[in-house]
This record gives structure tokens, sequence and C-alpha cells, in this order.
């Protein structure tokens, strides 16, 4: 239950129109709430508030509020356009999620859209004097929040949309998607699953990649069929109508249809990867940002190298989780089996492009072959995979540099320090 809200609150959070939408409301309850405050307190003497200086506030926020918020809507799409070709489309969703830029925009439409209700029932003498003081305080309190949210506002977006600054916000998103990775039960799944040929195969009828699979009513199904669930693909995979999703295990292998088709519906299919769950999508993000960093059209080392710095702190967070799944508090999958991301498959994903692309940079090979170095030491468990992975880097080095001093830089920090 938990991972679907989740879920469901990171797509809302790329929607560009909810939280505009959502302060919309909110503040036409606010104005209702002033006019409702005028009849409960209506013996109260509060200060008289004449209606002039409403009308001129109000006024003030009506006519500057949309014409802030058009502004807003533009710098940001500006923003979104220069993060999606300097860095990469797949870093889209990060940038648009982006709880400060979100947060103005609905702040400034909000603010219109109170100030054009409270001014029309105003004109229409709907408030009494005590409505007129607290409509007063809630006008204040906009201006206050207009202020201070264009103050934060005006920082952020002179970030959003920087390359810096897109490397950051998806560091931080990788972040999360393995944290949340090591409290999931996948955590504690052996990395290959055994062979079964037998079984029965569920398939699904959509083509694209699978973004979540609910553990939830997968288990919840299992328990009722009593059958053994072995999930064949995880979040990220290209899922076909010919592939194997899941493969059940029971007595009777004759199941109800209703029963293949609540399996299939725990698959949830999508056009596009997502991060919540696939934390290998981030590390392919970052790979193709470096890749285009290292094109002759940008030709931007610095950046590669700046990725491969990430690459080894989020690498040695995957391997030192701070948290990991706690079956006592946390819910088990007794009839489920799932295949974990494994160690490789990350490096892979990581360092492959930037060793392809990179090939003829002296700095970037050099850098490259420390990280290795660094991730040995790390995990010396995928101690042969870097060791792999630094013997490609060192023979594509060796076809792409021309200068040899060059080149026996990159093969002294290939080599092993005593």
């Amino acid at each position: 239950m938990l991972n679907s809200l989740l879920y469901l609150r990171n797509r809302l959070s790329e929607i560009l129109w909810f939280r505009p939408l959502s302060m919309c409301v909110l503040s036409i309850f606010a104005a209702w709430i002033a006019y409702l405050a005028g009849f409960w307190f209506e013996d109260i003497p509060f200060p008289e508030v004449s209606g002039e200086s409403l009308k001129m506030l109000l006024g003030v926020l009506t006519s500057g509020m949309l014409v802030i918020a058009t502004f807003a809507a533009g710098a940001m799409i500006s923003a979104y356009a220069s993060a999606s070709q300097t860095a990469t489309p797949r870093a889209f969703p990060i940038i648009v999620s982006d709880d400060v830029s979100q947060n103005a925009l609905s702040t400034f439409v909000g603010a219109f859209l109170f100030s054009v209700v409270a001014l029309l029932a105003l004109l229409n003498e709907a408030y009494t004097p005590s409505g007129r003081f607290f409509l007063l305080i809630l006008t204040l309190c906009v201006f206050w929040t207009v202020v201070l949210t264009f103050i934060r506002w005006v920082d952020r977006i002179a970030r959003l949309g920087r390359l810096g600054m897109t490397l950051e916000k998806v560091e931080q998103t990788v972040t999360r998607s393995i944290k949340h990775y090591h409290k999931s039960w996948l955590w504690n799944q052996p990395a290959e699953l055994p062979d079964q040929t037998s079984g029965r195969k569920v398939t699904h009828e959509k083509i694209g990649y699978l973004q979540r699979v609910n553990w939830d009513a997968l288990q919840s199904i299992a328990e009722e069929a009593e059958i053994e669930i072995q999930i064949q693909v995880t979040p990220g995979t290209f899922v076909t109508p010919e592939r194997t999703i899941a493969l059940l295990q029971a007595e009777d292998e004759e199941l109800p249809e209703e029963t293949i088709e609540r399996i299939q519906n725990a698959f949830r299919i999508g056009s596009q990867r997502v991060f919540d769950e696939d934390p290998r999508f981030g590390f392919i993000v970052l790979s193709e940002i470096a890749s285009r960093a290292l094109s002759p059209a940008v030709n931007d080392p610095g950046t590669a190298i700046q990725i491969i710095g990430q690459f080894v702190r989020l690498l040695h967070l995957w391997k030192n989780p701070k948290a990991t799944f706690d079956p006592e508090n946390q819910t088990s999958y007794g009839r489920l089996s799932a295949p974990r991301i494994s160690i490789e498959s990350l490096l892979d994903d990581s360092f492959l492009g930037i060793s392809r692309n990179g090939a003829s940079f002296k700095e970037v090979m050099v850098r490259l072959q420390k990280a290795y170095r660094s991730l040995e030491a790390i995990d010396p468990d995928a101690a042969v995979q870097i060791q792999t992975l630094s013997e490609q880097s060192l023979q594509r080095a060796k076809s792409a540099i021309e200068l040899k001093d060059d080149f026996e830089a990159v093969q002294d920090a290939a080599s092993p320090k005593e």
C-alpha cells in the first residue's frame, strides 16, 4: 500500500497542473472561510477595515499575479527545454517535479484566483465588518507568502535547467531510489533465481517498460490460490507479449483465468521507465549525460569526470546500506521470489558508455581507472567484474589515444598500487 501511495505521489509531482489546481481550490476555500468567519465572530469588536483599502490591496494582487504567473510558466518551460538539451531528455521528469518551481507557480496562480474571488465578493458587499477584518489578515498573509516565494524562486530559476543543477537532482533521485530499494524485500533476494522449466507461464499483452509491481496484490493472490509466484522481470525491463513475466508453481495448473488476469494487473507497464523502483535507470541517465558531454559537439570532459565521482558515491551507498529490509517491521512476501539487481549490472550501466565515448580523453580515462581502483576497495566481491571493465577501458584508450605518454599515464592509473 505504501509503495502504491509513493508511486502515485511521484507521478502527481510530474504533472505540472496538479499543484496549481490544488492551490486554486485552497484559495477559493480561504476566501469562503473569511466570509464565514465574519458571521462566526460577528459579536467581537474587531478593528474597522474599510472596503476601499481592501479593494486596493486585492486590485494589486489581481493585476500583478497573473503577469507573474505567466512569466513563471515561461521561465520554467525555458529551463525544462535547457535541461533536456544540455543533459538528456530522460532527466525531464526529475526537473519538472522540482518542488520550488511548482510551489512558486502554484502560489502565484492561487494568489491571483484568491484576489479575484475576494474582490468580486467585496464589490458585492458579501463581507460583514468582521469578515473584512479576516479578509485583510488573509490578504496580508498572501502578500507575505508571494514575496517570500518569489525571492526563493528567483534563486532557483537561475539554476534550474543548468547542467550542474540537473546532475545534482539526478543524483538525489538515484540516492532516494537506492535507499528505497535497500528497504524493500528484494534486497535480500539472490541476484539470479534457479531455472524453472515447469509451471504456468504468465505473459502480458502490453508492450513497454515494467514501471512497478504490486507485491502486496501478488502475495494476496498467491495465498488465496495457494501457489508460488516466481517473478521473471524487474522494474525497468522491456516487456513484450512473448516474454514471461511470472512463473506459477501450483498443484493444480488449471488456474482460473480471473486469477491470471489479477496477476497480470499487478504488473504496471508504461512507455517510459521511472526512477521509483528502478535504480538502474538513474545510473543509465547519468551515463547518458556523460556520453553527451564527451561528444565532439560538446567536448566537456569535466562533466564526465564529475559523473564518475557521482558513480563512486552511489555505488558506495549501494554496497553500504544505512537501513535494510526488516521482516519484523515490514511486509514479507513468503510466496514470491524475484531476482535482485546485481552490482555487475550497475557497473555496466555506469561505465560502459564513458569508457567507449571518452577513450580519447586522457583525463577521463585516468579518472576512470582511479574510480575502478576505489570500487575494488569498496566491493571486493565485484573485483572480477571491475578488473574486466578496467582492462576493456585500457584497450579502448590504447586504440584511441595517439600520444604514448598520455596512454602510459592511463596505464599507470590502471596498475594496482602496492
